[in-house]
């Protein structure tokens, strides 16, 4: 601050060696291998280097490479300003940097400032952490094929997930779930050691399931550390055996409680409930008396699933508050909105698991009354649990999981648009190559090959020959094993048409009729589009009007809608390419463009206005 006062907010260790990008890396808060004498070496240098630099008042970074033999310290670069690992410091700690460091370029000092968290401390309390944070990065290499998977000194991940726990192993185990990635997570079982560390000596997206992979099958700790130069205490932490912990845990009936993230370590009562769940003996989940709305946020950003869902769970947030319910939020990535602790009533930074998820529910209704849980807003994520949380006798405000079902089920889809003489082009559904290649010369090439539930177009392929259908038909099985692949007539040169609208089981808002600029084949979120139409006139709009509203009703849509369609031929014809009970990618665009709040709307039809 302006009276040169300091705090060292956050310390934050890579478990990747150097070489690899610290975006790129697993990082744990506070440190874990490092001693005091040289915790208090750093932070010793960092404050001089504030103070070198010449920063005034505001944030920084510093990152520093520390050699393990003998404790030499080399300063890598240091930023005079927030920076990546600012925000995952803000939510590992509960110490809002950003805000900070604005009240203090605007003259306040540290010590004026009050702690959000406590009310009763000031921001020159460094924080004390009694818990463990782990990030670790989430990549996209299945997108891209061809792409180089080692990591180096370039960044590339796309999106992150973060974990609190009471101990390294289950941060990063909570950590690993949240990631929402086939492979991610530890599996114990036999493998071939031969060719471990072969792998575990380039640093990839799995490195660390293949160390613990080797380790489980026989490697030692100093084997690997030689190979990985990863520090033996994550080695060490990493051997755990699972039946052992989950026969220790049976047989005490153990549940997990849920903590708080409260600035400083226990030593003064925390007034923002900002919870973690960790196997300890009392939970700190506070009673209350109005009626809770639980919205389901949409974990790490990956391509196809980013930013644009957490803008419409925050809105809902904020519309739900204000009508008078206590709003929670369930999310696991520090980089969104909606895991500030003062956008919801209440935020659990919890993965989006249905095991994870009905722990917080089962906590909360303990605590006091659950109208619900919203699951439309947050993408796909969400979606994909809703049918398990219905099952386990949990309400879904809004769009029901049969509503959701049908619109990705083919064939009941189809019949919805028959009984209301909607076209749609020529499809069918296969479980295997055959059926596939059957689908495909009946229809006739060219024709559109995708799994069922999924977002961003992944495993999404034009095929325009027979030759090219195998390949196509095993990728899209791979990633929706139990359920069918989609194979569509592909429309030459046809218009793409986005709709983004509210439907509450009597009325339809049309929120925005949006054309796309390049021709259809190229995926929605590539496409630049227009707000409103330039092609389509007055006919074609009434027409989308009563399509949308037709498909809505019969779906059983109360919130969002999203509807593709397809303009095609001469004279032009409406085709329906697709329809997402949900919130969509475009929904902040329309909101922004249009100066209506369609996901606070969304909100508040899932509760039952009208």
């Amino acid at each position: 601050d302006n009276k040169d006062n300091v705090v060292i907010v956050c310390s934050i260790e890579n478990v990747d060696p150097m070489g690899v990008h610290t975006g790129d890396s697993i990082t744990v808060a506070p440190t874990m291998t490092l001693t005091d004498v040289e915790y208090q070496k750093l932070r010793d240098l960092s404050i001089k280097i504030i103070r070198e630099v010449g920063v005034a008042t505001g944030g920084c970074n510093i990152q520093f490479a520390v050699n393990p033999t003998d404790g030499r310290i080399i300063v890598i670069e240091m930023n005079p300003r927030v920076s990546r690992s600012s925000a995952l410091a803000s939510k590992a700690t509960g110490f809002p940097i950003a805000k900070i460091a604005t009240k203090l370029a605007i003259g306040y000092t540290l010590d004026e400032i009050e702690n959000d968290i406590t009310k009763s401390t000031p921001a020159s309390f460094e924080p004390a952490l009694d818990y463990v944070v782990v990030k670790i990065p989430r990549f996209a290499f299945e997108k891209f094929p061809e792409a180089d998977t080692r990591l180096t000194t370039t960044m590339k991940s796309v999106g992150e997930a973060m974990a609190i726990g009471r101990s390294f192993p289950e941060a990063l185990q909570k950590a690993l779930r949240s990631l929402e990635k086939m492979g991610a997570s530890f599996k114990w079982r036999t493998e071939d050691l031969s060719e471990l560390p072969r792998k575990i000596s380039i640093p990839t997206e799995f490195r660390l399931q293949q160390v613990q992979s080797a380790l489980f099958n026989g490697a030692s700790v100093d084997e690997v550390y030689k190979i990985t130069r990863i520090d033996p205490w994550f080695l060490e932490q990493i051997r755990c055996n699972e039946s052992e912990i989950r026969q220790i845990r049976s047989n005490v009936n153990l549940r997990p409680v849920y903590k708080t993230v409260d600035t400083c370590a226990g030593e003064f009562a925390a007034l923002t409930p900002y919870y973690y769940s960790t196997y300890d003996e009392e939970s700190e989940v506070l009673s209350r008396s109005k009626p809770a709305v639980i919205i389901l946020g949409s974990g790490p950003n990956r391509i196809g699933q980013g930013i644009e869902f957490d803008y419409s769970c925050v809105h809902a947030s904020f519309a739900l508050h204000k009508a008078g319910y206590e709003t929670i939020m369930i999310n696991c990535n520090p980089e969104t909105v909606s895991t500030d602790y003062d956008t919801s009533d209440r935020l659990y930074f919890e993965p989006l698991t249905l095991e994870d998820v009905l722990e917080v529910i089962a906590a909360e209704s303990a605590a006091g009354p659950v109208m619900g849980v919203i699951a439309q807003l947050g993408g796909q994520t969400p979606l994909g649990l809703a049918r398990g949380l219905l099952d386990a006798g949990v309400k879904i405000l809004g769009t029901s999981p049969d509503a959701i079902d049908l619109a990705e089920e083919r064939g009941a889809f189809g019949e919805i648009l028959s009984k209301n003489n909607l076209c749609a082009p020529n499809f069918g559904m296969a479980n295997s190559y055959q059926e596939s290649s059957e689908i495909a010369t009946r229809i006739g090439y060219p024709v559109l090959v995708r799994p069922s539930y999924v977002l961003g177009g992944r495993g999404m392929e034009i095929v325009y020959d027979e030759e090219s259908l195998r390949g196509f038909i095993d990728k899209a099985t791979a990633i929706t094993p139990n359920h069918p692949v989609l194979i569509d007539k592909f429309l030459d040169d046809a218009i793409e048409i986005d709709v983004d609208a509210l439907y509450d089981g009597s009325d339809l808002y049309l929120a925005g009729v949006m054309e796309h600029i390049e021709e259809a084949g190229v995926h929605s979120g590539d496409s630049a589009c227009v707000l409103p139409s330039t092609s389509l006139d007055k006919n074609m709009l009434d027409q989308i009007r009563v399509a949308t509203e037709k498909i809505a009703k019969d779906v059983g849509v109360r919130g969002l809608i999203n509807i593709q369609f397809a303009v095609s031929g001469d004279p032009q014809k409406l085709f329906v390419l697709e329809a997402n009970p949900r919130a969509s990618r475009t929904v902040p665009f329309v909101a922004k463009a249009t100066g209506v709040q369609l996901a606070k709307a969304a909100a508040l039809i899932a509760t039952g206005v009208s």
